[in-house]
């Protein structure tokens, strides 16, 4: 919610318009005053690693009735206001609007009683609503993701990672609820993202009388694989399809009366809600608060309300008063026992997470394998340097195959490992099971490319008659793919469906908006770059130009930048001039004139590694701190490899199970049709990504020789260019002038 005001109040002042911050929500409307405060551009530094509101919130029944309605008005009109960005939930939002509905008749009255002058109205005739979903719980409907609800599940599946330990050690079960009363997104994406065993949400409720047999015999089942731990989640809200509660206690009775298990609960309650937000959630506060500015001024009296959504990767506007009745419609459908429409109402990535938990959880259930003709061997390697979310699509893909009948094989090494050691191993489920929480490359990983030696490959390939094949990792994956493809013509073992899902830190395949691990990578940065300025801010008077990763893409730094408000941001695509870096010290010392050492947030410039040949980090730092004269100071500082390590976001975990088990389904649906079988059709060797708000799979020899740089190893298109924009808007960094 901070980035969402820091972004508004910024946006606002950089469009010549002046923001006002209403603390304690409604509230401060109605009592005005000093709980309504301008704001400037210093107030709001340093907001974006703050957890919490820091202008409060509050539920307000005055508000509710007319008269409480009336005063809010106003006091919106003494100060000159008639824009509201109402940031919260479907209540805030439905009030909001209410309010707009009732604006004219509001200050018709408080004209005709003398409260105020028709000098005073003149002008503010039309009121303004935005809207911002602030929701832990995920639940408006129109929008994949709410402000946030990332950084409440990367609070649960921290903790669920750290259950896991201890249920693993002593062979236990634990059955942890989380938040979400009419909303099962939290649990779901938590079971995804940890490898639960099984989850309970409102949306689908399992059978009243049967649903403990169903639990058993699937954790039954796990264990008979010879799985030593139980994770069950448990939404707050969850129900049978008779809407009788299902409680934690409940699970735990069954868990220990017929399977025996030492069962414990875990109910992680407020936990959910504190702590810094995550990268997504910068991104989308910044982002959605940024647009919300743009709405309030592009918006006419005819014009209804929007609340600002995102649809994978694209901010979009959709209509407030349908996304809240939609929102509402959902628990009147649980509540009449239509759970398919209820599902149906929730966006199709809420379905298809679902349906990946499944065909990810359950095993060895005949009725779910395809025909002994159909069942396919598929492959799976890893190609580049490792990144986050790389084990969580080999376990997706692999258990997904399982349950379809399908051998799933593990290349090991890469294809160095198969020319070279013949490194092809068939996967169980055991063996994968607890990949999706783990880092790095469990298949192991390198760079090297197919051409190694094409004919051994094609060899192993001929060997093991494999069917298709999943290519997990960053540019090399990419080119490997190529390849292969090019390949076809001279190998028959090359003819079959390939996939690129792409996986690197650097965000640089042609295809995509998005690779596996460039969360993880965002969210290493955000930490790391938090404690950075908080020694920056302990002097008070000294910037930070930290180093970081991304090849020749500005992906990182660029994402990374509008992630922690750095000051400026230097990527290869524009490069580093002296006129750049005398307007950035001015800008300094502008900024630090400015304030006087009273706000205590520091400040970073962040570099791209190859953003310059000349303007190396250290040197930055080193013309920085002379042209300073002593009025600040400049450090240097490069987190290294830190970026790629650790234990991947549950962001890169579920887009990992999704888009792998998407890959899979690629596979198998280009093995059925003529195309596959002859593998000669560019179709049938393609990228995954999401391209604005659409998953899509394209050709890779299109993207090879339409969409790619191939010296730069990155795509021709800049997606991330609206981010500079409103990265440097919103830190103040001047133009430079040429």
């Amino acid at each position: 919610m901070n980035g969402a005001v820091r972004a508004v109040v910024r946006a606002a002042i950089a469009k010549g318009c002046t923001p006002y911050a209403i603390y304690e929500g409604y509230q401060g409307l109605i009592e005005g005053g000093s709980m309504m405060k301008q704001m400037r551009w210093e107030d709001v530094r340093g907001w974006l690693s703050e957890g919490g509101t820091l202008i409060g919130t509050a539920r307000c029944a005055p508000f509710r009735e007319r008269w409480g309605r009336l005063t809010a008005a106003k006091n919106m009109i003494v100060n000159g206001i008639d824009a509201l960005i109402v940031c919260g939930g479907d209540g805030s939002l439905t009030g909001a609007d209410l309010f707009r509905s009732e604006w004219q008749g509001l200050l018709a009255e408080l004209v005709s009683t003398g409260e105020l002058t028709e000098e005073q109205v003149q002008g503010h005739e039309h009121l303004t609503i935005v809207g911002l979903v602030g929701s832990i719980d995920n639940d408006m409907s129109s929008t994949d993701a709410t402000i946030g609800a990332f950084s409440s599940l990367s609070r649960i599946c921290q903790s669920v990672d750290f259950i896991d330990a201890t249920a693993l050690s002593h062979s236990r079960a634990f059955v942890v609820e989380v938040m979400g009363r009419h909303c099962g997104w939290l649990a779901l994406m938590a079971g995804i993202a940890t490898g639960a065993d099984y989850v309970f949400i409102p949306e689908q409720p399992p059978n009243s009388k049967t649903w403990g047999d169903e639990m058993c015999a699937i954790v039954h089942a796990h264990r008979k694989k010879g799985k030593r731990k139980t994770i069950v989640i448990v939404a707050e809200g969850a129900i049978d399809d008779q809407l009788n509660p299902v409680t934690a206690e409940d699970v735990k009775l069954l868990l220990v009366n017929k399977l025996g298990l030492d069962t414990r609960i875990t109910t992680l309650g407020h936990v959910q809600r504190g702590g810094s937000a995550v990268a997504y959630d910068r991104m989308l506060s910044t982002l959605q608060g940024f647009d919300a500015v743009d709405a309030v001024l592009e918006s006419t009296p005819e014009t209804p309300s929007p609340m600002i959504g995102i649809t994978e990767n694209k901010i979009c506007r959709k209509p407030l008063v349908e996304s809240v009745a939609l929102t509402q419609s959902v628990a009147t459908a649980i509540k009449n026992k239509d759970f398919q429409k209820a599902m149906a109402l929730r966006d199709t990535e809420f379905e298809e997470y679902y349906r990946a938990f499944l065909a990810t959880t359950i095993i060895d259930d005949e009725s779910l394998k395809v025909p002994e003709e159909k069942r396919l061997k598929i492959a799976i390697v890893n190609i580049g340097a490792p990144a986050g979310g790389m084990n969580a699509a080999a376990r997706a893909a692999a258990c997904y195959c399982l349950s379809k009948g399908h051998t799933p094989y593990a290349i090991h090494n890469g294809f160095t490992g198969l020319s070279r050691h013949d490194s092809v191993r068939e996967l169980n489920w055991l063996d994968v099971d607890n990949w999706v929480i783990r880092g790095g490359s469990e298949i192991g990983t390198n760079r090297n490319l197919p051409d190694v030696d094409l004919g051994m490959v094609a060899y192993y390939f001929q060997k093991y008659s494999f069917d298709g094949l999943m290519i997990v990792g960053g540019f090399e994956a990419f080119i490997s793919l190529y390849q292969l493809e090019q390949a076809r013509v001279n190998y028959p073992a090359f003819r079959i469906p390939m996939v690129c899902l792409p996986a690197t830190i650097s965000n640089n395949v042609p295809g995509t908006e998005y690779s596996l691990g460039s969360d993880t990578c965002l969210n290493a940065l955000v930490d790391y770059c938090d404690v950075i300025k908080q020694s920056a801010s302990a002097t008070r008077r000294r910037v930070f130009v930290v180093e970081v990763q991304g090849g020749r893409s500005g992906y990182v730094a660029t994402y990374a930048g509008l992630c922690v408000g750095a000051l400026a941001v230097y990527t290869p695509e524009e490069g580093i001039s002296l006129r750049t870096l005398e307007n950035d010290i001015v800008h300094l010392r502008e900024s630090y004139a400015q304030d006087q050492g009273q706000n205590r947030a520091g400040k970073l410039i962040l570099r791209n590694e190859k953003a310059s040949k000349i303007f190396t980090t250290e040197l930055i730092g080193d013309i920085i701190r002379e042209e300073a004269k002593n009025r600040f100071d400049a450090r240097t500082a490069n987190p290294g490899h830190l970026q790629q390590g650790g234990i991947p976001s549950p962001m890169d975990r579920l887009r990992a199970t999704r888009l792998a088990v998407k890959c899979m389904q690629f596979i198998e649906h280009n093995q059925e049709t003529d195309i596959g079988k002859r593998g000669l059709a560019p179709e049938s060797a393609s990228v995954i990504g999401i391209l604005g708000a659409k998953v899509v799979f394209t050709g890779v020899k299109y993207l090879y020789d339409h969409e790619t740089e191939l010296q730069n190893r990155r795509p021709r298109k800049t997606f991330w260019t609206t981010m500079k924009t409103v990265s440097q808007t919103l830190s103040g960094r001047p133009p430079v002038s040429v």
